[in-house]
């Protein structure tokens, strides 16, 4: 987001404070960003999530766990060669792996090589302990997950955060697969604790609103 005095940059802020106050007694320290289906702007809204908070002075690490289909590296222009899958195979420490960004306070854990079994890494005891771990030392952690419909990774990962963003594309997103995503991230418990409408047009800008529950 090298814009932020544009509207876009705007709503992501709004988005910031929307996840602050979406829980009275609670502070979230952990969350994921999913979707219905592919192209619908997860990733891209994970990412500037992850920047607007850490702008604001958090320690932020974004996490990309798309373990099919990878896009952290490519946005911030980082290399792949090792990240969350060597961190949950033992290959290396959670220290090792993160990589910094160019924005303060903002880190990042690219996806490692493609594994055969994404699922079973992402529902391994390793990953219980990553969290556990990168709580000890970030304020946020921000998981960019695969799309909820396409496969089981998002709803493995729902319920070991403390809440879920579901991101809705405008035009693109069918109101069934909204709902039916929505119904499989409740079915495995998670925190649903707002939905992202991406790609809404606005006197001709990209525009983003967040909604709780």
């Amino acid at each position: 987001m090298t814009t932020p005095r544009s509207p876009v940059a705007e709503q992501y802020r709004t988005i910031r404070t929307n996840i602050q106050f979406s829980t009275v007694d609670e502070e979230i320290f952990s969350i994921i960003v999913t979707s219905a289906g592919p192209g619908e702007g997860k990733s891209t809204t994970a990412a500037n999530t992850a920047v607007v908070f850490a702008q604001q002075g958090k320690k932020v690490l974004l996490i990309d766990s798309d373990l099919r289909k990878p896009t952290a590296h490519y946005t911030f222009k980082v290399d792949n060669h090792a990240g969350l899958t060597n961190v949950l195979t033992r290959q290396s420490s959670l220290s090792q792996a993160v990589k910094y960004t160019e924005q303060k306070n903002l880190y990042l854990l690219t996806s490692g090589p493609i594994p055969p079994n994404p699922s079973e890494l992402l529902a391994s005891k390793g990953m219980k302990q990553l969290i556990e771990d990168a709580k000890m030392d970030y304020d946020l952690i921000i998981f960019d997950t695969p799309p909820v419909l396409v496969v089981t990774d998002a709803q493995i990962l729902s319920n070991a955060v403390d809440g879920v963003v579901l991101v809705i594309s405008s035009g693109k997103t069918e109101l069934e697969g909204a709902v039916k995503a929505k119904e499989a991230l409740l079915q495995s418990q998670a925190r649903i604790i707002g939905t992202v409408l991406n790609n809404k047009k606005q006197q001709d800008n990209q525009y983003y609103y967040y909604a709780t529950r």
